[in-house]
């Protein structure tokens, strides 16, 4: 008999070539090692709530999933009572009425969704235009479903807008989609309803799709509260918006999020997570029926809860002489590499801070080429 044909090696696989090695994992990997050493280990690397669940959402979990019927499939695109709640949401936070059935789907997390959106609406060549630095699915969800990526500036402003408008102009073929992240994850930088006003009207001029991760969008510190960007007349023409529970309710592991806006963007995700998943585990879903409706004051707890840790890692680290901004929003500091170590980049500063002391945080690169002068610390 012939002998079978050799495995292909790995490296070999089309998209796994197009993603580049992970480049937290040497800090991941020194890390382990010293704790393996027994060394006590501060890691403000990953941005990981360490809060409780509420005990209101985890008792509805409780409740729900002792009757044996939730524990047979769900729904992919959301119990209808979780995209009702998720469409009250927006009614309160942001004054923007949904259609629950055509304009919200559940996602498993906003990481999954943006992914599987990605994978929906784009076509081998296209061109998709990411911050940089930014979080990670943000380019890679289009990378992998085979799409080149054009980094634009990662702040609100004009240098971020004339950049769009250069690269209508000049790359082949044109963009089809835009990415932006407010409150940032790593930045921490804010957008205003002005910036989005601005975005919406271009998009619409040329024909490019938005999507939004408004992951954070409740942990604020100031006056300034950040908006959707379904709150611009017109959004919903081109823009899909996704969010999370994760941080808002601290349920980073129940992988609850969701997309809202644009009904063609949410039609074509909704058909691809039919192919895909069943949905979130009925018990699961109705707990965060439960955080998105029921009581509030542990999301304000929570923003107090940010509020303190960010002020505490400043003060302190400004007092030892580490020129730190203070972010507006989001759970993370993103520290400029101090003058007399910024010939190391970040993932060799990163190993230092971690050898001499104890303290593990993210390196910039991880977010992009751009992000190479900055750690991202996170408030956990």
């Amino acid at each position: 008999m012939p002998s079978a044909p050799e495995p292909i090696p790995a490296g070999e696989f089309h998209r796994i070539r197009r993603l580049p090695p992970y480049v937290f994992a040497e800090v991941n990997k020194a890390k382990a090692l010293a704790r393996g050493k027994g060394e006590d280990i501060i890691d403000l690397g990953m941005g990981n709530p360490d809060s409780p669940t509420p005990a209101h959402i985890v008792a509805k979990l409780i409740e729900t999933v002792a009757d044996p019927r939730t524990h047979r499939y769900s729904v992919s695109k959301g119990i209808p009572g979780l995209r009702r709640a998720l469409a009250g949401y927006y009614r309160r936070r942001f004054d923007v009425e949904l259609d629950p059935e055509t304009e919200v789907v559940a996602t498993l997390g906003s990481k999954e969704g943006l992914a599987n959106l990605a994978a929906a609406i784009t076509s081998p060549g296209d061109t998709i235009l990411v911050p940089n630095p930014s979080y990670p699915i943000h380019q890679f969800g289009f990378i992998i479903a085979g799409a080149s990526v054009r980094s634009i500036p990662a702040r609100p402003d004009e240098e971020m807008l004339r950049a769009l408008d250069r690269a209508v102009r000049h790359s082949v073929p044109k963009p089809t989609a835009l990415i932006v992240n407010f409150p940032s994850n790593p930045t921490a930088e804010l957008a205003d309803l002005d910036f989005y006003r601005e975005i919406v009207a271009f998009a619409r001029t040329h024909g490019i799709w938005i999507l939004s991760d408004l992951a954070y969008a409740e942990i604020y510190f100031g006056e300034r509260v950040p908006p959707s960007i379904l709150q611009v007349p017109g959004a919903r023409d081109v823009a899909v918006e996704f969010t999370s529970l994760s941080k808002t309710y601290s349920m980073p592991g129940w992988r609850m999020g969701f997309a809202a806006g644009n009904p063609r963007l949410i039609t074509a995700l909704t058909r691809m997570k039919s192919y895909l998943d069943y949905g979130a585990f009925t018990p699961i879903q109705v707990a965060a029926v439960a955080a998105l409706s029921g009581p509030q004051d542990c999301v304000a707890q929570m923003r107090t809860l940010y509020r303190e840790r960010r002020d505490v890692l400043v003060r302190g680290l400004v007092a030892s002489g580490w020129d730190m901004p203070s972010p507006e929003g989001s759970m993370f500091a993103w520290a400029p590499i101090p003058p007399r170590f910024a010939h190391l980049g970040s993932v060799e500063f990163s190993k230092l801070l971690l050898a001499r002391a104890r303290v593990a945080v993210a390196p910039g690169i991880g977010f992009g080429e751009h992000g190479d002068g900055h750690v991202r610390i996170a408030l956990v």
